[in-house]
């Protein structure tokens, strides 16, 4: 089992950084799927537990310069890792102007992975900041439980508004609820509610859209015969979808969520070459 990799282009550094800053913002540890072509970042709590899950997947060509990487076994060609993101994040903040970071795979005391970072000096040679990240390698017998999760079958799609926006709305709603009911409908509305005993607040988002899902079994293209005006709601921790709002560093070119009637949210943030998918369970 090997893996090593190397960003020299700096757009593509930064970017990357910002991709792992997003994700240390949305969970403690999470799971990093290495394959030939891709990377993906996994939180696979159970949403039947009340845990939120995330998915988030990027291509390696889009931000490596060189990538190599051998799985457990040729067959199994893959490689997974458990890690704190914050780690991660932490030693990519000192590589803003570096001239290259190298990521390798090592094992001394316990696997590490290992980030070289190659910062320029006044001198002809470079200075080398090594940070030894410790991970868990999960067993082959696990790998199921790290599956990308289904798109569940929803009753709304719907963009979402700006995101900035978005965030100001429910920062302020976040000091009188621990709660947040999120309502939208087929014809591009889209409401964020909160009630409690003292105070009642509805901000109305319009004009949205709604994303045309070409689905061949039909199963969820069922807005035909379904009332457009119709909402579909559900109330969800407000403290989850603050801590996704306000962890995005990664502006996406495309922002939507699906709404399954009073179980679950489903976000997808699009970015070019990163897809991010966060699912936030009802509050029962």
């Amino acid at each position: 089992m090997r893996f090593r990799a190397k960003i020299v282009d700096l757009a593509c550094l930064n970017h990357f950084s910002r991709i792992i800053n997003t994700i240390a913002k949305l969970t403690k540890t999470c799971i990093l799927r290495l394959t030939v072509c891709k990377l993906y970042f996994i939180l696979s709590d159970k949403v039947a537990n009340g845990g939120a899950s995330m998915w988030c997947e990027l291509c390696q060509g889009n931000f490596f310069d060189e990538f190599q990487m051998e799985g457990v076994a040729a067959e199994h060609n893959e490689i997974y890792l458990e890690l704190l993101p914050e780690n991660l994040s932490r030693a990519l903040k000192t590589a803003q102007n570096a001239k290259a970071v190298k990521i390798k795979l090592t094992n001394k005391h316990c696997p590490c992975l290992r980030v070289a970072v190659e910062l320029p000096s006044l001198s002809s040679s470079s200075r080398i900041v090594t940070h030894d990240i410790p991970v868990g390698v999960i067993p082959r017998r696990m790998w199921n439980d790290f599956r990308e999760p289904s798109v569940p079958d929803f009753d709304v799609s719907i963009y979402l508004p700006v995101l900035k926006t978005m965030k100001s709305v429910v920062e302020r709603m976040k000091n009188l609820s621990n709660f947040i009911v999120i309502e939208a409908n087929l014809s591009g509305e889209m409401n964020l509610k909160i009630e409690t005993d003292l105070v009642s607040i509805t901000t109305h988002f319009k004009d949205l859209g709604n994303p045309p899902w070409a689905s061949e079994d039909g199963c969820q293209n069922s807005a035909q015969g379904r009332d457009l005006e119709n909402m579909v709601e559900v109330c969800i921790d407000i403290k989850k979808l603050q801590q996704l709002l306000a962890g995005q560093q990664v502006n996406p070119t495309k922002a939507l969520c699906n709404i399954v009637c009073k179980r679950v949210v489903h976000f997808i943030l699009l970015h070019e070459e990163v897809s991010l998918q966060y699912f936030i369970p009802a509050i029962a």
